[in-house]
């Protein structure tokens, strides 16, 4: 496979990529589905596209618990947690993966999820935790949206990567970033999250009107993004990119090393650090589970150090678990910003719909 498809294959595996499709896949077939309910030995996850897991690793969970994974696949974050909604009466599965601190409120608010509180909760640290009262939702795994730079365009004409928000809007990087619209894209929409966070309800627009007069290009989603756009990456060099600045993910430069053929000694591509907004996506027992004995059991198992250790190199995100194991090209390329910002879920509930409204006429228009 070429570092372009191994590339675009990690975005699906950070839910980054809009696929309206349903499919199955696992070690079962979907004629699995027929033998779902209460004492079967089926139990079905319902997912974004970003769910993945070695085969030795889900293959041990079957043998040692009796049950057979099926996975039902539903597009992107925002697509999977509205056709959750609509389904909650009569799911389509029993645990749900994959809704973040971005569309928290949204499904808790609309009775997604039962509680339940898997074996290895209290392992979890503590700044990913949520919803601990009631514990309708288990945190899995995190990331990191930030601006990526290419290292050989900023080395070419002798100029200092940006380092924060406020490095994006001075004339030295005149019409060098492509980022994602926050419509329709989950790192477009962390983008404009981090921003609002960073100079607060009234002064975010501000921003963005700095941002536009400095030349920000806005595209659909992230692929186009970041492989035909961003010069920095495999697919934007082959496709003659000339934008050295986009907004993806920390773990986009170790990706770019590990899916290299011949791999590279750095990673071409950085991360400028003062522009992150930190994502923790959640699982849980679907309300009006069939088999919810199966979906408590899945869950336990998703809190495990075996799937922890093994979820970075397959999703390329970072787990929650404490002691779980980060992959080494993690550490080395791509390695978590120390300070990113964050916002309470509550408050991305109360904002969320009306600051997207209010970035769309002022971006777009």
């Amino acid at each position: 496979m070429s570092t372009t498809k191994k590339l675009a294959a990690m975005a699906v595996g950070l839910g980054l990529v809009t696929l309206p499709v349903l499919s199955a896949c696992g070690s079962s077939s979907d004629s699995d589905s027929a033998d779902s309910g209460a004492g079967s030995k089926t139990v079905t996850l319902v997912s974004h596209d970003s769910w993945a897991v070695s085969k030795s690793v889900l293959a041990d969970f079957e043998k040692q618990s009796g049950y057979k994974v099926r996975v039902l696949k539903s597009g992107d974050a925002g697509q999977a947690v509205n056709k959750a909604i609509l389904t909650k009466d009569n799911p389509q599965g029993d645990v749900f993966f994959g809704v973040d601190n971005t569309l928290l409120s949204r499904a808790l608010d609309n009775g997604l999820f039962q509680s339940y509180e898997p074996k290895g909760s209290d392992l979890v640290m503590p700044e990913y935790r949520a919803d601990e009262d009631k514990h309708r939702v288990t945190p899995i795994d995190t990331g990191d949206i930030c601006v990526n730079y290419d290292k050989a365009y900023f080395s070419k004409h002798k100029l200092t990567p940006p380092s924060s928000f406020d490095d994006l809007v001075k004339p030295a990087y005149k019409n060098l970033l492509v980022t994602e619209n926050a419509a329709t894209s989950s790192p477009g929409l962390g983008f404009l999250l981090g921003t609002a966070a960073q100079y607060g309800d009234d002064g975010w627009p501000d921003y963005w009107k700095k941002l536009k007069a400095n030349g920000v290009k806005v595209v659909d989603g992230w692929e186009q993004a970041y492989n035909e756009e961003f010069s920095g990456s495999a697919g934007g060099k082959k496709a003659g990119a000339d934008r050295p600045l986009v907004v993806s993910y920390a773990s986009s430069p170790p990706a770019e090393v590990i899916f290299a053929d011949p791999k590279p000694s750095t990673a071409p591509t950085g991360v400028a650090t003062g522009t992150c907004f930190r994502q923790v996506e959640y699982a849980g027992l679907l309300s009006n589970a069939k088999n919810a004995e199966g979906g408590k059991a899945l869950l336990d198992f998703m809190l495990t150090k075996t799937f922890q250790d093994d979820m970075p190199m397959n999703m390329f995100v970072y787990p929650v678990r404490e002691a779980a194991q980060v992959p080494e090209e993690f550490v080395k390329y791509g390695p978590q910003a120390k300070d990113p910002e964050t916002m309470d879920p509550a408050k991305i509930a109360d904002n969320r719909d009306q600051w997207v409204k209010s970035w769309t006429s002022l971006v777009l228009k």
